[in-house]
């Protein structure tokens, strides 16, 4: 890790509807924050679902090489997917802040980014930086071949369910954590675990699957721990792999899904590695930091220490 002088230019790029309009209710509050501590910033909004990536790559053609994300894990995975799809200059020439506004932030919880936002305020005037690995996942939707760059975890099976209802709502005006906390639960009614096909740099197996995730960051779901030993700087993917296992035996676990001693359940494997392909007679659906994508089959791949992130206190165990 490392720190840099912050006699830079910085455009904010803000999600409105974030955090159910927190966005937008709260920016000029955020706005004066950034101004007391001599922050010097353009700001644009999103407008609709997607827009951040076009932000993104625009400010980043145009110039930009530092970017503030104001917004959820979802406006930060825009982002994050603006800046890699640019191609105007090296990643590791940009530098990722964030101010969370979301119902999540599972990304900055990681970081000791805090909701108050004139402390996440200062934590970019004082400008803490560490290189970031990103993640690559590619998948179908249908017959087209997808990629998508994620910074946080990514994952397939039970956990996309409950993302896919979740953003179903979101879209609809309903969000919160009591609401992924209730998908959770209904959605254990009707999945049933799936038989994949799991190659994790090289080796091969096949077994009956509840979920699994691949992760950058240690959080999701609001505080869920499903990758709980992950590192952001270390080159590989932390993978979590929850076996075939039963509603009753699920739901009886639900405490180790946030106190983060998943990995010790028998029905439980963790791996570190730099790819990961998951493959599926039937079609398992696939998200990325929150955000619902396509289908298996799917790859998982590394880009190691390939962008500038904008810390607090450090990594937080």
């Amino acid at each position: 890790m490392n720190q840099t002088s912050n006699n830079k230019e910085w455009i904010a790029i803000v999600n409105p509807n974030a955090g159910n309009g927190k966005g937008y209710k709260d920016w000029e509050v955020i706005a004066g924050f950034m101004k007391k501590e001599h922050l010097s910033f353009t700001v644009k909004f999103t407008e609709t679902k997607g827009h951040a990536i076009l932000i993104a790559q625009e400010a980043v053609m145009n110039g930009s090489r530092n970017i503030i994300t104001v917004g959820g894990d979802g406006t930060l995975n825009e982002v994050v997917n603006g800046i890699f799809t640019s191609n105007a200059c090296p990643s590791t020439d940009i530098s990722l802040a964030l101010i969370p506004v979301g119902t999540g932030n599972d990304w900055g919880r990681m970081f000791g980014i805090p909701l108050d936002y004139e402390k996440a305020v200062r934590i970019i005037r004082e400008n803490k930086q560490m290189l970031h690995d990103i993640g690559i996942v590619s998948y179908f939707n249908g017959a087209e071949k997808k990629k998508r760059y994620f910074i946080n975890i990514a994952g397939l099976g039970f956990e996309s369910v409950v993302v896919r209802r979740t953003n179903y709502q979101k879209d609809r005006g309903c969000s919160g954590k009591a609401i992924y906390f209730y998908n959770l639960l209904m959605s254990l009614l009707t999945y049933k675990n799936t038989r994949m096909e799991i190659i994790v740099d090289g080796n091969k197996k096949t077994a009956e699957v509840f979920s699994i995730n691949a992760g950058n960051g240690r959080y999701c779901g609001g505080g869920m721990r499903q990758t709980p030993d992950a590192l952001p700087d270390d080159g590989l993917l932390d993978v979590t792999v929850i076996n075939g296992i039963g509603k009753i035996e699920i739901i009886r676990s639900l405490k180790m899904l946030y106190d983060g001693t998943i990995l010790s359940h028998p029905k439980i494997d963790g791996y570190k590695c730099k790819n990961l392909k998951v493959s599926s007679e039937c079609l398992i659906w696939v998200e990325a930091d929150g955000e619902s994508l396509g289908h298996t089959p799917a790859e998982f791949s590394i880009i190691p220490a390939s962008i500038n992130i904008v810390y607090g206190s450090g990594l937080i165990q």
